[in-house]
């Protein structure tokens, strides 16, 4: 299931903020979104979502326009998870996890929904959480019980805005390699990252974005390049290959360097 963006621009509240941006994800791949704040990914994830649609351009499921699909169909052929977990009401951890398998509801698959929602849990590690009450969870509970959800959707295509920011290191490492077990298991998969090694190590693909523009698309050591990235971040990096692994490093900020501070009660 081909995910198709092409020459898209999209405005949101009146402004604009991507600029003819075209992009195919197809599946079997892991795609990472990076680049500054404001650079336009988590617009272009809402675009290829369906839930923005753009001002020009095409963005297609298929061949078919997403602002066409119909919801049910729709959800059930691509699951998305939000940078914000907004879930207010008291719902329990593995009544969330089940929410994802709605799309399904009076259909075939439906019967499976007990098995999948309970190997979604075990692979994000909620299952100790199962009768927690959602909003009492930490952020990072809450987002992996999130991507759970997403999992037992089983959509074609899955879409993941910082799927790691609330996480610690052993379930950042745990969330990628579900990720990445979807793309080997033939599912298009996009990710919001802003952890430039992380990208590295886990995407098959990089998409470098700036001020609303795609400004570099390919293999993470193609597109993560000091040239690149000094560019894009306004800030110089170094790119060092540590045992096979590419490490994105800042430059440091000499403060000695800096003019000295007057103090205003001089």
């Amino acid at each position: 299931m081909t995910l198709r963006i092409t020459r898209v621009s999209a405005q949101l509240g009146g402004h604009p903020i991507l600029h003819d941006v075209s992009l195919e994800i197809v599946p079997g791949e892991l795609v990472a979104l990076v680049g500054p704040n404001g650079a336009g990914k988590t617009t272009l994830l809402g675009v290829m979502s369906g839930d923005v649609v753009p001002s020009v351009g095409r963005a297609e499921l298929d061949g078919v326009e997403l602002h066409r699909w119909k919801v049910a169909a729709l959800a059930r052929r691509r699951a998305v998870l939000p940078q914000e977990q907004r879930l207010a009401f008291g719902f329990r951890a593995v009544d969330v996890v089940r929410m994802g398998r709605a799309p399904w509801a009076r259909l075939p698959e439906e019967d499976l929904d007990d098995v999948v929602v309970a190997d979604s849990m075990q692979r994000t590690d909620v299952l100790p959480l199962a009768d927690r009450s959602f909003p009492t969870l930490s952020g990072g509970e809450k987002a992996r019980t999130s991507f759970a959800r997403v999992l037992a959707q089983q959509t074609s295509v899955v879409l993941l805005d910082e799927p790691t920011a609330a996480l610690d290191i052993r379930h950042q490492e745990q969330v990628l390699s579900e990720a990445r077990r979807l793309a080997a298991d033939g599912h298009a998969v996009v990710a919001v990252l802003h952890d430039l090694t992380v990208a590295a190590a886990h995407a098959d693909r990089v998409c470098v974005l700036a001020e609303g523009r795609l400004r570099a698309d390919g293999h993470p050591r193609d597109v993560l390049t000091p040239d690149v990235l000094g560019e894009v971040y306004g800030h110089p990096v170094d790119v060092i290959d540590h045992r096979g692994r590419l490490v994105v490093l800042p430059h440091l900020i000499d403060h000695s360097e800096e003019a000295p501070c007057v103090s205003a009660l001089s």
